[in-house]
């Protein structure tokens, strides 16, 4: 069983907020709980979150990855031609994704799995419009930019790559 960390706060008042950090669950509480009203709540919280990744790992399929390619292709990149293959990979630890026009290809990064869906949706529409434009110069951001929170995707995949350097 993953390790459980009970955070107390004398800040907090009523709600109860938990987060997963690699092998850790961490759990925020109002300082004034009981033993029995913390245990109920952790537990509870505990809950949410192993749904929350079941239902992220049934997402996060080839299967559901090519699907909802094809869905964002049709929505933002529809002069692309369909990819012949989009599949999740473990060996890209530097890129976020990757896309070979020639054999229209797109893979991208384990790392994504985790991450709020806008920030996949942004990466797979950047693959795609290399389908279209190989390089990333003016035609090739006129194509993402008709995604609306790419911005703030980019922005999220900086904050992560930042950390991630920090901390080696």
């Amino acid at each position: 069983m993953a390790e459980i960390e009970v955070r107390r706060s004398a800040r907090r008042t009523r709600t109860v907020s938990a987060r997963r950090e690699g092998g850790r669950t961490i759990v925020m509480i109002p300082a004034s709980m009981n033993e029995r009203e913390e245990r109920r709540a952790v537990a509870e919280m505990v809950a949410r979150l192993d749904a929350r990744d079941r239902r992220r790992s049934v997402a996060r399929s080839d299967t559901a990855l090519e699907e909802r390619a094809a869905r964002l292709a049709a929505l933002y990149v529809p002069e692309a031609p369909a990819p012949a293959s989009v599949r999740w990979v473990t060996n890209q630890n530097t890129r976020w994704g990757s896309c070979t026009p020639v054999d229209r290809t797109i893979r991208l990064s384990h790392r994504l799995h985790d991450m709020p869906d806008h920030v996949v949706d942004a990466v797979l529409v950047h693959e795609l419009a290399h389908l279209v434009v190989s390089g990333h110069g003016r035609d090739f951001e006129a194509i993402v930019r008709r995604f609306h929170r790419m911005d703030e995707a980019m922005g999220f995949l900086e904050g992560v790559t930042w950390q991630q350097r920090r901390d080696s």
